[in-house]
């Protein structure tokens, strides 16, 4: 009793953890946050505070954005190693096997990089690969990973509302690390594009994924039609309130600014229209019920009865 006593009544060692919890979470509720876009497609959702500089804030953003691509970059091709092995040296890539014995080639690393269980041979159509695969509880190994580093870095997150951070990036990049040397104990060789996004010497030139990367000194960052500049402060722009949302586009130098955010969002829409759908049915039931048709009917007829007693309910006028 006298230890739960004292772990309530704020002297006992539990005090130093509820500090913790409370600083942890008051920080977070004076974060400024920040729904990345670029173009009209959501990124991450990002915590910063309004005394940061632009500069600084730019940094922190390009780089979970290329790190998030590396992410989606690697766990591309995971799956093709899953499936058919290491990638072929780069002047036997794409040839026949006639070609490759006509031209007396080579893959000298085929010998030195077996996947553990042994290799499964499935045969890569296009001759990227040497076709020499894992076995199946090595593949599960690899697909499983990707697909948690998948989750982790996510569009979804953004929904969930869930801020990406550059550790999150490094989570979602150390687990497909480890899954590799699993699978593979004695590395890739060198010129596998997954052993070169994983030593940041990657060879992106002519490659649409090129296309996809914003490096730091040619990143623009957009809000409200405006590009927040280098050497200011966020709080130049939106203010010293600490619980701001925005919603920010990153750009290219060289490209204009990005498209306004539509003054209504897509789901805003959506129910926009189903509540005027929802309207116009229940304009029509008040229509139907305030039909009055049923007022010619004979059982409306107040005199009907006295007439009926009267034998005046069958009486025609007319010429017979």
């Amino acid at each position: 009793m006298l230890a739960r006593s004292r772990c309530f009544s704020g002297s006992g060692p539990m005090l130093p953890v509820v500090n913790k919890v409370k600083q942890v979470v008051s920080c977070f509720c004076k974060m400024v946050q920040l729904h990345v876009k670029r173009g009209d497609e959501s990124q991450f959702l990002f915590n910063t505070t309004v005394d940061a500089p632009v500069e600084t804030v730019i940094q922190q953003i390009t780089a979970i954005y290329n790190g998030r691509l590396k992410v989606d970059r690697i766990c591309s091709e995971i799956p093709e190693l899953a499936d058919h092995g290491i990638t072929l040296p780069p002047n036997m890539q794409g040839l026949t096997e006639e070609q490759i014995v006509e031209l007396n080639l080579k893959d000298e690393w085929e010998d030195k990089c077996i996947p553990s269980g042994g290799p499964v041979f499935r045969k890569d159509e296009i001759g990227r690969r040497n076709g020499h695969a894992p076995n199946d509880k090595m593949k599960e190994v690899l697909m499983r990973t990707v697909e948690e580093a998948k989750a982790l870095i996510s569009k979804k997150q953004v929904q969930a509302n869930v801020c990406v951070t550059m550790e999150m990036v490094k989570e979602a990049l150390d687990p497909l690390r480890g899954a590799v040397m699993i699978v593979y104990p004695m590395g890739l060789p060198p010129h596998d594009p997954i052993r070169m996004e994983f030593e940041d010497c990657e060879d992106l030139s002519g490659t649409q994924a090129s296309l996809q990367v914003i490096t730091e000194d040619e990143c623009q960052l957009w809000w409200a039609a405006k590009e927040m500049q280098r050497g200011k402060k966020l709080q130049d722009y939106i203010g010293k309130n600490e619980k701001t949302k925005l919603v920010v586009k990153i750009q290219k130098k060289g490209q204009g600014a990005p498209a306004r955010e539509p003054l209504v969002t897509d789901e805003q829409q959506k129910q926009m229209m189903m509540h005027m759908y929802r309207r116009q049915e229940e304009l029509k039931k008040l229509e139907e019920a305030d039909d009055d048709s049923y007022l010619d009917s004979e059982w409306t007829d107040r005199q009907s009865l006295r007439r009926q007693f009267q034998g005046l309910t069958n009486i025609k006028w007319g010429p017979r």
